[in-house]
């Protein structure tokens, strides 16, 4: 199977905890929604939020997944994350190890 570069994605997701990313993380892979995820600690996040400014600490997923399974990482992410509106941001993937795609393919395939 050799993966499409213009299939893979990496999604962006900000949880207010260290085990709420952990929760989503594992949920992400066991359901193979996503491949991968980092969990990068120490995150700090400004943003407005109902017309005042917030300042909170934060844990950032990475998560790695393909165009096809958006809208399930997207409902997961829903369905665990405590706030009202948790930021989900996918972008492109550009370029990368044709193995590392594969890989990415293989593991984000339905069984």
């Amino acid at each position: 199977m050799t993966a499409d570069y213009d299939d893979a994605r990496m999604v962006y997701v900000t949880c207010p905890d260290q085990a709420t990313a952990r929760t989503i993380a594992q949920a992400l892979v066991a359901h193979r929604e996503a491949a991968c995820v980092n969990i990068v600690p120490g995150l700090e996040s400004v943003y407005r939020w109902q017309g005042s400014v917030e300042t909170d600490p934060e844990v950032l997923l990475l998560i790695k997944t393909r165009a096809a399974r958006l809208a399930e990482v997207e409902a997961r992410v829903g369905a665990l994350h405590p706030d009202e509106l948790p930021e989900v941001v996918a972008v492109h993937l550009s370029d990368g190890s044709q193995g590392y795609l594969d890989w990415l393919t293989q593991e984000t395939t339905p069984k």
